[in-house]
């Protein structure tokens, strides 16, 4: 069984035609999918009854079931909804960063998860602590972004694959999903509105290359070195920096566009005067922008932020590189909003009453 937001424009052509039904039934549907975004297939009237109980039968089209929902003094939102099966994912909606878009931006960007749990084990990270379940499908990354435009009344301008899981993982899907929230009949978010994030997976960042949306490219560095990429991210040994770098220098000659290391500041770890200027010298070789975050704390876990003063002087030292970098303010840290805290306190929570 397929869910009403997995099926791309051609799929509801050739569903439909299955059916004895006319093309022009495919624009019907999406538009009341999308740009009327309905969520109960008796309520798209201009179909016959007859097709609406079979999609109905055959392609449920449920809105995402909110378990929490937490608000943070930075007015960002975090969301935890039940699947159909069961299983938890997060959503977070982020309002723009006044220092860099002022305080009259309308910007607000959704961090989507593509992953029940992840398999990646980044020693950091709340998402890979209970392992990874299974794969999102398409519908269920495109209901995400549907559903928190919905429950926030908020115009979503922003979408970055940063959430719960290793997109790259679920390529298929992910690519499935951003067709769909691209499309001028779906979401209607311009490529370049879209950010894909990958804690390093060299064969999925060339292959995405080689697709010719111009989606935006974010990696998940978090060290500017083999030995400290390999502390606190197993990925790192399959797929070292230095095959990394070069993927990502491929991408930026494929795509002309730039590209964005993510980099988690954790006090004692990775924010030394060293990783620094070697952090740098990478964004220079690129031209690529730098976002520091402070680490947001995840129980059960011993790693901590830097001081503020300490962070402070890695920024001053990687922009002293001639690098491009902006350092992340608060946002979401009194809400569990690293990824994956809210459903790993649900799963335990859930383990405990058992």
């Amino acid at each position: 069984m397929m869910e009403g937001h997995s099926l791309e424009k051609d799929g509801w052509e050739s569903l439909l035609a299955d059916l004895g039904e006319p093309r022009f039934r495919a624009t019907q549907v999406l538009e009341w999918l999308y740009a009327r975004r309905a969520s109960r297939w008796e309520d798209m009237t201009n179909l016959p009854a007859g097709l609406r109980a079979k999609l109905a039968a055959a392609l449920p089209i449920s809105p995402l079931e909110v378990v929490r929902e937490t608000g943070s003094a930075d007015s960002t939102r975090k969301f935890l909804f039940r699947l159909a099966d069961g299983q938890m994912i997060e959503s977070v909606l982020i309002p723009a960063s006044p220092a860099l878009y002022g305080e009259a931006s309308d910007r607000r960007t959704i961090c989507i998860s593509s992953q029940v749990g992840c398999a990646y084990g980044c020693r950091f990270c709340a998402s890979g602590l209970d392992g990874l379940k299974r794969n999102l499908t398409a519908g269920e990354i495109v209901g995400q972004f549907l559903r928190v435009s919905e429950l926030s009344g908020e115009k979503i301008n922003n979408i970055v694959f940063m959430g719960m899981g290793e997109p790259m993982a679920n390529f298929a899907s992910l690519m499935r999903a951003i067709r769909i929230l691209n499309a001028p009949w779906g979401g209607g978010l311009g490529a370049r509105h879209i950010t894909v994030s990958t804690s390093g997976l060299v064969p999925q960042i060339r292959e995405l290359a080689a697709q010719p949306l111009q989606v935006r490219l974010a990696i998940s560095l978090h060290g500017a070195t083999d030995d400290v990429r390999n502390t606190i991210m197993p990925v790192n040994k399959k797929f070292p920096l230095g095959e990394l770098l070069d993927a990502c220098a491929d991408y930026v000659r494929q795509k002309k566009q730039k590209i964005t290391f993510e980099y988690i500041l954790i006090g004692g770890v990775n924010d030394s005067p060293e990783q620094a200027r070697l952090l740098a010298g990478h964004a220079r070789a690129l031209d690529a922008k730098i976002n520091l975050i402070p680490y947001n704390a995840v129980e059960g876990l011993d790693w901590t932020r830097p001081e503020p003063d300490r962070q402070e002087e890695f920024l001053a030292a990687v922009r002293s590189g001639g690098a491009d970098a902006t350092l992340r303010r608060e946002k979401g840290h009194d809400i569990a909003a690293a990824c994956g805290q809210l459903r790993l306190q649900a799963v335990r929570s859930l383990k405990s009453r058992q």
